[in-house]
């Protein structure tokens, strides 16, 4: 499945190279109609990065996703800065689908386990940005990917077994927005590991290929963000490729 994705700052469209909140590109489009087109190209569903909330550690955009959500007609996954079941509840109650929860996920798991029985596995998705070691191992950022951290991805993860967690996406931050193709060794790792997890994979798509490339090892989702708003191809093409 196809996830377009749009990243809020200011209310307006952009996109980050390698999750540098210094090497941003602006887009002069209203996220609402951008939603919209995609919906029109065949999405069902919208992912939705408040980069905003995610810098400053509190969800900021909270207002403007669920008009996205309730506006658009797609099924909406949205994150950033999501620190409290309050404002997870909030962005549930505007109309978003499923709530993606980052950095929460690595620094207080215990918390994020009692969000998940609370709710239920289908409206949580929990992220996981994480950068590689030259050994391969990948270690989760947190704060906007602008901390690293010490534990490997696959012992937080490990950390939800009986969780009754469902959805992951894992994007690799050395990829992101480069548009030079998704990490399919580390996707592929992951999706033998963890076989009974939805992986949504993120990073580093560009072409159709790119897309190719990681449908074929059947995710549960890809996320394309700016290779869409350069116009390389458009969701129908991703969806039919």
């Amino acid at each position: 499945m196809i996830f377009p994705a749009i990243d809020l700052m200011g209310g307006r469209c952009v996109r980050l190279f390698k999750g540098r909140f210094e090497e941003r590109t602006n887009y002069d489009e209203d996220p609402i109609e951008v939603a919209q087109t995609y919906a029109h190209q065949g999405a069902e569903w919208l992912h939705v990065v408040d980069l905003d909330g995610a810098k400053a550690g509190g969800s900021m955009q909270a207002q403007l996703i669920g008009r996205i959500a309730r506006e658009s007609g797609l099924r909406v996954q949205a994150g950033g800065g999501i620190r409290d079941l309050g404002s997870v509840k909030r962005l549930l109650d505007s109309g978003v689908e499923r709530v993606v929860i980052g950095s929460m996920a690595v620094t207080n798991p215990v918390m994020i386990r009692r969000w998940l029985q609370e709710l239920g596995p289908d409206r949580i998705c929990l992220a996981f940005d994480v950068n590689l070691s030259e050994g391969g191992i990948a270690f989760p950022a947190i704060k906007g990917w602008t901390e690293a951290t010490t534990e490997p991805f696959s012992e937080v993860l490990d950390g939800y077994a009986g969780s009754g967690l469902k959805t992951i996406l894992v994007t690799d931050i050395g990829r992101d927005g480069a548009e030079t193709g998704g990490n399919t060794g580390l996707y592929e790792q992951i999706l033998t590991d963890y076989p009974t997890l939805q992986l949504i994979t993120s990073g580093g798509v560009g072409t159709l290929d790119h897309v190719r490339e990681l449908k074929a090892l059947e995710p549960y989702g890809v996320i394309i963000g700016r290779a869409l708003y350069e116009g390389n191809f458009d969701v129908a093409q991703a969806i039919a490729c």
